[in-house]
C-alpha cells in the first residue's frame, strides 16, 4: 500500500466491521475509510443507542456540555491530529489559567506543584497538605534503602505506603488517580498508570522522591496540558460518523464471533437467541476490529482466541456517574478549576463525601464562563470496589452531589437544569500486571489474520490513547 492508501495487490479488505462505536471504534473507521476508499464497505456494530462510548455531548440549559470525557490529553498528538484532519481544528479551545484543588486535613487548599500525579518530588512540594508526620515521612523517603523495582509490575499504593506511610496515598494520589481510573493506588500497578516513574527507578534513581524529580519538566511549559472542543467532544463523534461513511448499527450488540473456513469471520448480531434471531443477524466480513470493554471482548474472543479471551476476563472495571448541575447566572463559585476529593476525607456532620470530584466548568473552560448564561458544574460519583453511592435514584444522586457542593463551597442556589449521566462499568482498572495481560491480547490476537482490537483497557483510557488504539487497529486490518 503506499502512503496515500491507494493498495498494492489484491488484499485489500472489502468489509471491514467495527465492534464498538466509542472513539476507538470510530477513529478505526476513519482510518479504514481513508485507507480503503470510497468502495470499501465498513459496518459499525454497537450495543448502544448512540455512538461516542464515553463522550456523550448533552443539552445543559441550553449549552453543549460534556457529561462524559471532557477534555483531551494536548501533549499527547494522537487525538489533536485527528480533531485537526476532522476540520475542528478551529473548534479547539484550551483551559483557563485557573488551577485546580484538593480537599486535605479538612480544608480545600491547591494542587500542589512538584509531584507527579501526587508523588512528591520533596518534601516542600506537599508541606500544608499533609500533617507534621507526613511531611517528615516524604522528607525521610530518600534516606530508606535504595529503591529497586522487579521486573514484572508492582502495587502502586502499595509501594507508596512502604516508601511515604499513607497519609501521600489517601490524601493526593488516591484523588488524582481517581479522577483517571475512578480507583485507588492500591488496585492499581505502578508500571500499567504511572510507567515514567517506573523508567526512572529502572534507570537508577534510588527514591521515589528522586524519580518523581526527574520526571518533572526542568523549566515550567507554556503550552497547554488539556484541550476541548467548543461545543463539545460529541462534534469529533459526529465528524467521524459522517468522515467514515460507515453503516451504524446501533441497538445491536455483537454476540458470537466465529472464524470462516474458507477465510474471513462472521458475526451473529442481536440479544435473542439463535433460534429466535432476525433474519440479518449475521454479517460476513473480510477482517474484524474490536473495540468493546474487556467483558464483550473476552466473550467475543472466548473460541478464537481464547488466551486473549482470558486475558479480558482478568481486568476488572469501575463504574461512575456525572452529575451536571447548571447553577443560576450571578451564582459564587470558587476561583478554581475544581477540587478533588480523597475517599477518606469527612463533612462537617462526620460523613464521608458522596462526590470525588468536582470540576467547575464555567471557571475551567472560557465558553463556558460566558457572562449572560447559567455556570456550569459537573460532579462525578463512584470509585472501584464502592457501589453504594451509585445505588441510589438519580434525585437522590442529585441532592447529594448538592449537599457536598453546599459543604465545600457554600453554594446552595437551586440549579436551572440538571442531567445525570451512569457509566456502569466505564473504567478499566489498570491493575498489577495489566501490562502483561495486554501482551497475551496482542500476542494472541496477532496470530489471526483480518482481527485486530482497540480501546481503554489497553494502553491508555484517554481520548488520544483510545484513538491511537483504533488507528493502530485499522492499519493492522489492512495489512500495513
Amino acid at each position: 500500500m503506499t502512503g496515500n492508501g491507494e493498495a498494492v495487490g489484491q488484499d485489500r479488505p472489502r468489509h471491514v466491521v467495527v465492534v464498538g462505536a466509542g472513539v476507538a471504534g470510530l477513529s478505526a473507521a476513519w482510518r479504514l475509510r481513508a485507507e480503503l476508499g470510497a468502495d470499501a464497505r465498513i459496518t459499525v456494530c454497537d450495543a448502544a443507542s448512540v455512538p461516542g462510548g464515553k463522550i456523550r455531548t448533552v443539552e445543559l440549559a441550553g449549552r453543549r456540555f460534556d457529561v462524559g470525557a471532557e477534555a483531551v490529553l494536548a501533549r499527547r498528538p494522537e487525538a489533536m491530529a485527528l480533531m485537526r484532519e476532522a476540520g475542528l481544528g478551529d473548534q479547539v479551545v484550551h483551559p483557563t489559567a485557573a488551577s485546580g484543588s484538593v480537599r486535605a486535613l479538612g480544608r480545600t487548599l491547591p494542587l500542589p506543584k512538584g509531584t507527579v500525579m501526587g508523588i512528591p518530588a520533596s518534601a516542600e512540594a506537599v508541606a500544608g497538605l499533609l500533617s507534621p508526620e507526613g511531611v517528615r515521612a516524604v522528607a525521610e523517603e530518600p534516606d530508606a534503602p535504595a529503591l529497586t523495582l522487579p521486573e514484572h509490575d508492582v502495587s502502586l499504593g502499595g509501594l507508596l505506603r512502604r516508601r511515604f506511610g499513607d497519609e501521600v496515598v489517601d490524601r493526593l494520589v488516591d484523588p488524582l488517580l481517581g479522577g483517571v481510573y475512578a480507583g485507588g493506588a492500591d488496585g492499581l500497578g505502578l508500571r500499567a498508570t504511572l510507567p515514567a516513574v517506573a523508567a526512572a527507578v529502572d534507570a537508577g534513581a534510588s527514591s521515589l522522591t528522586e524519580a518523581a524529580a526527574s520526571t518533572l519538566p526542568r523549566r515550567p511549559s507554556t503550552e497547554p496540558v488539556f484541550a476541548t472542543l467548543r461545543g463539545g467532544l460529541g462534534g469529533l463523534v459526529d465528524r467521524l460518523v459522517e468522515g467514515s461513511a460507515a453503516e451504524l448499527r446501533l441497538g445491536q450488540p455483537v454476540r458470537e464471533l466465529h472464524r470462516r473456513p474458507g477465510g474471513g469471520w462472521r458475526l451473529r448480531l442481536g440479544a435473542a437467541a439463535a433460534a429466535h434471531a432476525p433474519p440479518d443477524s449475521d454479517l460476513e466480513a473480510d477482517a474484524v476490529v474490536l473495540a468493546v470493554p474487556p467483558p464483550a471482548a473476552s466473550r467475543l474472543l472466548a473460541s478464537v482466541a481464547p488466551d486473549a479471551a482470558a486475558a479480558y476476563g482478568e481486568m476488572e472495571l469501575a463504574s461512575m456517574a456525572v452529575v451536571a448541575l447548571a447553577l443560576p447566572e450571578g451564582t459564587e463559585l470558587p476561583p478554581t478549576s475544581g477540587v478533588l476529593i480523597g475517599e477518606r476525607e469527612r463533612r462537617s456532620d462526620g460523613n464521608r463525601f458522596t462526590a470525588k470530584a468536582f470540576t467547575f466548568s464555567a471557571r475551567k473552560w472560557a465558553h463556558h464562563g460566558e457572562e449572560g448564561g447559567p455556570l456550569l458544574v459537573r460532579g462525578s460519583v463512584g470509585r472501584f470496589g464502592e457501589t453504594r453511592s451509585l445505588q441510589v435514584t438519580d434525585d437522590d444522586l442529585v441532592a447529594r452531589v448538592r449537599s457536598d457542593l453546599a459543604e465545600l463551597t457554600g453554594v446552595t442556589a437551586e440549579p436551572v437544569d440538571v442531567h445525570v449521566m451512569r457509566w456502569g462499568g466505564g473504567l478499566p482498572q489498570y491493575g498489577v500486571g495489566h501490562t502483561e495481560r495486554v501482551a497475551r491480547i496482542e500476542h494472541a490476537v496477532a496470530r489471526l489474520d483480518g482481527l485486530a482490537v482497540a480501546g481503554a483497557a489497553l494502553h491508555g483510557v484517554g481520548v488520544p490513547a483510545c484513538v491511537a488504539t483504533g488507528t493502530a487497529a485499522a492499519l493492522r486490518v489492512v495489512g500495513r
